[in-house]
């Protein structure tokens, strides 16, 4: 099923000690907007500006005029949020991080490295250091039949509670193109998921995700 320590690498994010309470991704969401709002009233004022109201931007950080940053939320060293992006608030951005024209994001972290560059939404959702989403490709967070998200591998099942869950992307995981994770997918570390995939459950570390019925071991 993969608990934080084995999808991510907490050294690649300023969320560590946060994340470092929980076994699993999903129980750090729901106080995810009272952690950045204390946190980053402790961030310094000689790297980060407060430019609104509980929205915390490094001044190495490069924000296009046409963003939109909605509290509270934190964006780190040297990354860019180009001309559309939507910050809905209860964002944590690391370092060098990318997101792109049109990308939405809510109530997510994304670790250093991380790259969402085109058209996408993460919502409620982990991505891991230097994961990269293709264009188009997307979390989905609610279930079609609004009942709570649970989180599967094979016969396991585990009752996560929470009605909105996008996905746990391990770290350096690609998503292709046009993808969706539907609620409660967790990838692990270093896989690779195919262009125009439909993925739920979980996928094995190091594996390449072809088809539902097609997952194969990366060599």
């Amino acid at each position: 099923m993969y608990k934080i320590r084995e999808l991510f690498d907490l050294e690649r994010t300023q969320a560590k000690e946060y994340l470092a309470r929980f076994s699993w991704g999903w129980e750090a969401l729901a106080g995810l907007k009272a952690y950045i709002l204390e946190f980053g009233k402790t961030l310094p004022s000689s790297e980060y500006e407060e430019i609104s109201p509980a929205v915390w931007v490094h001044r190495g950080a490069r924000i296009a005029p046409t963003a939109c940053l909605c509290p509270p939320c934190i964006i780190g060293e040297d990354s860019e949020i180009r001309h559309g992006a939507f910050l809905r608030g209860s964002v944590l951005i690391g370092e060098n991080c990318v997101v792109g024209n049109s990308v939405e994001l809510k109530n997510c972290i994304l670790f250093d490295g991380v790259q969402t560059p085109h058209y996408n939404y993460v919502g409620d959702s982990i991505l891991g250091y230097k994961a990269h989403f293709g264009a188009g490709a997307i979390t989905s967070n609610v279930k079609s039949d609004k009942t709570p998200v649970t989180v599967r591998r094979g016969e396991e099942v585990v009752e996560t509670g929470l009605k909105k869950l996008g996905a746990m992307v391990g770290d350096f995981v690609e998503i292709g193109c046009n993808s969706v994770l539907n609620p409660g997918t967790v990838i692990g570390r270093g896989s690779i998921v195919y262009p125009l995939s439909c993925v739920r459950g979980t996928v094995a570390e190091k594996s390449i995700y072809k088809s539902a019925g097609e997952v194969v071991v990366k060599r």
